[in-house]
């Protein structure tokens, strides 16, 4: 399969085979704020060290930095991004600097005139938490009464813009998932649907059963199932997988103003490989060059499946060549 088909807007066979570490950034995550009206059980949140609203100065420096570096595609995410007082500002920024894709992950409770807003200021991609199909789980699952505004929302932002849901799978939703994905696509009519389990649990999802006209308008749902079917894990990388990251290269999270390896390894609370500045890239090369994958628990046991499959394709594909700070 292409990586391209799967339905990750920023993974191609062709990226992989041209990624550099001064190859334009493909795809940034901004953290803006810790803050989240929600209290999803399986969310750590974020360490005390990077807590508050990201300074309006800062997030815009993080975005200047990218900007100069050809950035394609951005996500802002948090905590709740819509909480976040300049999140609009930072949007009209970056539409006005060419990015091209703007994204958002959020609980979908913010007030649907100022989803309307974003879109109409850039953001053509929204990644919204959905881990129920009843207002009686979903209050289990978001710790609040949330649930007619959040699904609501999510209907009226599959009409105006690509919408995903990401259903983290947990003890207390794994019996009701098939019903999850139906409802997301029958009803809210989303236009893909990303399954995954909680990091910190050890549930199975090899039994799961989705029908065929669901999976056939859900690239990323099929890929996973798919996956599941074939006991391929959805994280964790195995012995045959590359020991080397490259995805580092050209892809990066960033929080508080340190830049770190994926959105994972920060979630994960792993440590950041250094300060974003003007050596940003040549830090991540470094650290592409000389981290082992295989002897990281982070990476080991938490790196997902289209990651994965990324990095080996780079492999295959001989797309990364030892060079030197400044050569070409």
């Amino acid at each position: 399969m292409k990586l391209e088909e799967i339905g990750f807007y920023t993974l191609s066979n062709e990226r992989a085979k041209a990624v550099t570490w001064h190859s334009p950034l493909q795809r940034c995550e901004l953290i803006l704020t810790d803050r989240c009206n929600f209290n999803c059980p399986y969310c750590r949140g974020i360490e005390q060290q990077y807590r508050g609203d990201l300074p309006l100065r800062v997030a815009m420096n993080t975005l200047n930095v990218w900007i100069s570096q050809g950035l394609k595609n951005v996500r802002f995410s948090g905590g709740e991004p819509t909480l976040y007082p300049h999140l609009l500002q930072l949007v009209e920024h970056c539409k006005s600097n060419g990015v091209e894709h703007i994204a958002i992950s959020t609980n979908g409770s913010a007030d649907i005139l100022q989803y309307l807003e974003l879109q109409k200021a850039g953001v053509n991609d929204f990644s919204v938490s959905l881990d129920a199909c009843c207002s009686s789980t979903g209050k289990i699952m978001s710790g609040t009464d949330e649930w007619d505004i959040t699904t609501d929302n999510i209907m009226m932002m599959s009409t105006i813009t690509y919408t995903t849901v990401g259903i983290v799978v947990t003890n207390e939703n794994v019996l009701e998932l098939t019903s999850i994905i139906d409802f997301a696509s029958n009803l809210l009519r989303v236009h893909d649907i990303r399954v995954i389990p909680a990091a910190q649990t050890e549930i199975s999802l090899k039994n799961i059963h989705i029908p065929l006209d669901i999976l056939d308008k859900h690239p990323i749902l099929k890929y996973r199932i798919n996956n599941l079917h074939n006991n391929k894990p959805l994280r964790g990388i195995s012995s045959e997988d590359t020991n080397l990251c490259p995805l580092v290269l050209d892809d990066m999270a960033v929080m508080s103003g340190h830049h770190f390896p994926c959105i994972i390894y920060l979630r994960e609370k792993g440590l950041p490989i250094g300060k974003l500045d003007e050596d940003v890239r040549w830090q991540r090369y470094l650290w592409y060059m000389n981290h082992n994958t295989h002897d990281d628990p982070i990476c080991k046991a938490n790196c997902l499946d289209v990651c994965v499959d990324y990095n080996n394709k780079v492999r295959e594909t001989n797309g990364i060549k030892t060079i030197q700070k400044g050569s070409e």
